[in-house]
């Protein structure tokens, strides 16, 4: 019975979000409704679904993980980046976008360069978006098995776990495939407007108990740990000078540079170039009310991320001075950072406000994913379906692939997921963070190369050009980073490629600013054809 009104909660969440998705199945019968809500979405409406993109639920628990971590706050350092980036996406990219009237956009480098540029990038984004919401899919289950671990059988071996994993992941999708597949981007946007507003009102109150549980704001001050914010990097010991210096702040993850340099070119990708992201922007009225909602986005992740990093730091004095046994550990013995605030919401949150977090962390899970199945299938089907197999002379045959695609790409996100969720269970001591982050890190650097080229020459660029550098530079941020010594130590197959002792390991956030200049670099010396010069608009 003490869970009994956490149940209730839950189950009526779940009833309205749900009611709202299908509320919109009327509005959702033409191509540009079903995937751009006729544009006609208000500007805050769109700033609140980007909200709500961003604050996944890997970061609801991922962020705090960090702040339990590491106690400070140098992840905010990345806000810097992020913001700077959507001045210049707003200035450009947006306006580019609405100039052409693209619905995908990757139907803008077919009209700047042609078909293969556009089907290359519109595949790397296939490939990686289903990677990277797949392997983000499977976060908010953690909260459903370490339910099941706490509650009902604390012994549960890895194989079970995964199944655990498994029977969530499978329910999520098929709930929320429902109401995507029939409401469109309107049911995705309007039910993260509801998740929104239920997010922030958890987070609110966690760190209201908390601070209220701790000592307040002067244990959160006297528990932060140097460097408090700004972290310049640090020196390899076994470099001095100058190049020390810079593969030491290669190797780490949150730095001051990290910020104004790679987090800017992070959400240059994922706020430019990525479907998942721009099809949101491009449901606004205007151009302008799109770049208005961007930009104000980054401003409010600077409280936001400093609330969820305070939360995570909070939770460290908390458990140091109530003491868990139960606290779920890693594979090393010590405390699983990513399950701690996961804990804290099953074992000390009140009733009710405790079934209010679990359901706005699961409808977060819906809201990201019910993103990912709009993008994906827009992205496949007008890039690829209609080539491929024809495009239905009506609006209501286009509709009904774009809900096949959706149905599709559900199915191929429950087998990521799944893939995912067994690491997980068999490596529990992975960061969340990381792993969501990293995968965006290879590939995106090549997007954003191309549509640079693209956006800011005015005849450079085709598609031979920015094929080759979209290789070459995915296959430079791989060696970089280190991912064929990765995958030679996953498969045994050795320690991959030699590689000197002085080259750095380049962290995540570095990934893709090394991506976009190979990429850039190599396509920009190739000519556009004189037959696409004619197309080519400069954004402004």
């Amino acid at each position: 019975m003490a869970y009994l009104f956490d149940a209730v909660v839950i189950i009526a969440y779940f009833g309205l979000i749900i009611g709202i998705g299908l509320s919109q199945r009327s509005k959702s019968n033409s191509m540009e409704g079903f995937t751009l809500g006729d544009r006609q979405i208000a500007w805050w409406a769109v700033l609140a679904s980007i909200l709500a993109a961003e604050i996944s639920a890997g970061t609801f628990f991922g962020a705090p993980g960090e702040g339990y971590a590491l106690r400070n706050y140098t992840y905010i350092q990345l806000m810097a980046g992020y913001l700077l980036a959507r001045l210049v996406v707003s200035a450009f990219f947006i306006p580019a976008y609405y100039r052409h009237g693209v619905v995908s956009v990757y139907e803008f480098l077919g009209i700047r360069f042609g078909p293969l540029t556009r089907r290359w990038a519109s595949g790397i984004f296939l490939v990686t978006r289903l990677l990277a919401s797949g392997s983000r899919l499977w976060v908010p289950t953690v909260l459903l098995v370490l339910g099941w671990k706490l509650f009902v059988n604390p012994d549960t071996t890895p194989m079970q776990e995964f199944w655990l994993y498994a029977a969530a992941l499978v329910a999520i999708t098929i709930l929320t495939a429902i109401y995507t597949t029939l409401g469109g981007i309107r049911a995705v946007i309007w039910t993260d407007v509801i998740q929104i507003v239920v997010l922030f009102s958890a987070l609110g109150f966690a760190l209201y108990y908390l601070l209220s549980h701790t000592g307040g704001w002067a244990a959160l001050d006297s528990a932060i740990q140097d460097p408090a914010l700004i972290d310049w990097g640090k020196q390899d010991p076994a470099f001095p000078g100058a190049w020390g210096r810079i593969k030491g702040i290669l190797e780490t993850e949150y730095t001051m540079w990290a910020a104004f340099l790679g987090s800017t070119f992070v959400t240059l990708a994922t706020h430019g170039t990525d479907q998942d992201m721009v099809q949101r922007m491009l449901t606004a009225k205007n151009k302008r009310q799109s770049g208005f909602a961007t930009i104000l986005s980054g401003i409010c992740d600077i409280p936001v991320n400093f609330m969820v990093l305070s939360i995570g730091i909070l939770l460290y004095i908390y458990f140091q001075e109530n003491p868990s046994e139960l606290l779920p550990k890693n594979a090393k013995g010590s405390i699983d950072s990513s399950q701690v605030f996961p804990y804290f919401i099953l074992n000390v949150m009140p009733q009710g406000l405790r079934g209010l977090v679990v359901a706005g962390v699961l409808a977060t899970a819906m809201g990201s994913l019910s993103t990912a199945l709009n993008s994906l299938a827009t992205s496949y089907v007008r890039d690829f379906h209609f080539r491929w197999f024809g495009e239905p002379a009506t609006d209501a045959g286009k509709v009904r692939v774009l809900r096949f695609g959706t149905v599709l790409f559900a199915v191929l996100l429950i087998g990521v997921a799944l893939g995912t969720a067994w690491v997980k269970a068999h490596n529990p001591s992975l960061r969340i963070i990381p792993i969501i982050l990293g995968v965006f890190g290879y590939t995106y650097g090549s997007l954003l190369g191309v549509f640079m080229v693209g956006l800011f020459t005015k005849a450079r660029g085709n598609d031979l050009g920015n094929g080759l550098g979209m290789l070459a530079g995915f296959l430079v941020v791989a060696y970089l980073s280190g991912l064929d010594q990765g995958l030679a130590a996953t498969l045994s197959l050795g320690e991959g490629i030699p590689r000197p002792d002085w080259m750095p390991v380049i962290e995540f956030p570095w990934r893709i600013l090394f991506g976009t200049v190979v990429t850039f670099s190599i396509a920009v010396l190739f000519k556009t054809p004189m037959d696409k010069l004619s197309h080519h608009k400069m954004g402004r």
